[in-house]
């Protein structure tokens, strides 16, 4: 099993796994943040990206207004900033997104520790399912991907899945 809690993976990953890694090391984009214990999530780290994914990286906060001030001083002049808040699932939720180099950086935060949240879960889940399933079914995922769908609906898509794929990976039996 991969230690998602830390990036080290990524420098022994695929060519674009690698080029995250030198991207978010050389930036300091983790480094910045780290006292809202970010995690790298989403379809880089399970190998399932597309031309098009981001970098997701969730974070942790206990002062939504702490954590909004701190993007924004350290990421406000990045290419393409921009900082909202929505809800989630009743939960309140800041994003920001921008740009460095190759790679469109999302950076998720709630008042919910990473390890708890869903985007963290659903990784961990895809990660599992992907091991179980191997690679022909991870081809389907990314041609699914390619084609337009998400990724928990694609997952949702091929696991025969009936309702909201979102609430039935979290409850995934394996």
């Amino acid at each position: 099993m991969i230690d998602f809690s830390t990036i080290e993976y990524l420098k022994t990953g695929n060519p674009r796994q690698i080029l995250a890694f030198e991207v978010l090391t050389q930036n300091k984009v983790l480094e910045n943040i780290a006292e809202f214990t970010p995690v790298l999530a989403g379809t880089i780290p399970i190998n399932i990206d597309i031309e098009n994914s981001d970098l997701d990286i969730i974070c942790y906060w206990e002062n939504k207004i702490d954590f909004k001030e701190k993007l924004k001083a350290v990421f406000g002049k990045e290419n393409g900033f921009s900082l909202r808040e929505t809800k989630i699932h009743e939960q309140e939720s800041v994003i920001a997104n921008f740009r460095i180099e190759e790679f469109e950086i999302e950076i998720f935060g709630q008042n919910i520790p990473v390890y708890n949240q869903n985007a963290y879960r659903h990784m961990l889940i895809e990660y599992k399912i992907l091991q179980l399933k191997g690679e022909k079914f991870r081809q389907k995922i990314i041609r699914l991907k390619q084609n337009g769908y998400k990724t928990e609906p694609a997952f949702g898509v091929l696991l025969g899945l009936k309702n909201d794929p979102y609430q039935e990976l979290l409850e995934y039996k394996f």
